[in-house]
């Protein structure tokens, strides 16, 4: 068992994937009941981890290696992601940043977790304290929401497997 929470801890470290990818995971672990809420809070803290290194240093690194000839292209483009997306957060949500931060990293799609969401927040100069907050409380949203939606798919997968199972 502690392997199966180590291997959620780290793919919910991981860029893109984050807990977004781990739940599921641990869903089709066959996780369920108090080792899925134990999954969930290991989720949350391997997908926080990295924020403090993603918030002091990130755009650092990206701002160095965008002229190097290996990771250039790579560096760049994950400096315009960052940039981009500060800049359309900053231009949607006004003087409601902290709210649109959270739901930015909130709502599990594709390139908004708390990687992205912490790259723009840098970007943004939003203070460490309120970005990290509104980041967690997004990561929460987004767990709840992976959570929910891998035990109905899980269910529902298994109820129409066990329809199709010969009798």
């Amino acid at each position: 068992m502690l392997l199966n929470y180590l291997i959620i801890f780290f793919i919910s470290m991981v860029p893109i994937v984050e807990l977004r990818g781990a739940i599921p995971v641990a869903v089709g672990m066959g996780m369920q009941g108090w080792q899925l809420f134990w999954a969930y809070v290991v989720c949350v803290v391997g997908n926080m981890l990295p924020v403090p290194l993603i918030y002091f240093f990130a755009r650092k690194v990206l701002i160095w290696g965008k002229d190097k000839k290996y990771i250039g292209k790579f560096f760049t483009w994950c400096y315009n992601k960052g940039e981009k997306g500060g800049e359309k957060l900053k231009k949607k949500a006004g003087k409601g940043l902290f709210i649109a931060l959270m739901l930015f990293v909130g709502i599990p799609l594709p390139g908004t977790g708390a990687w992205t969401g912490t790259l723009a927040a840098s970007f943004l100069d939003i203070g460490f304290k309120k970005s990290s907050i509104a980041v967690m409380c997004g990561v929460l949203i987004a767990g709840v929401i992976m959570g929910t939606a891998s035990l109905l798919v899980s269910m529902g997968a298994g109820g129409i497997f066990s329809c199709l199972a010969p009798k």
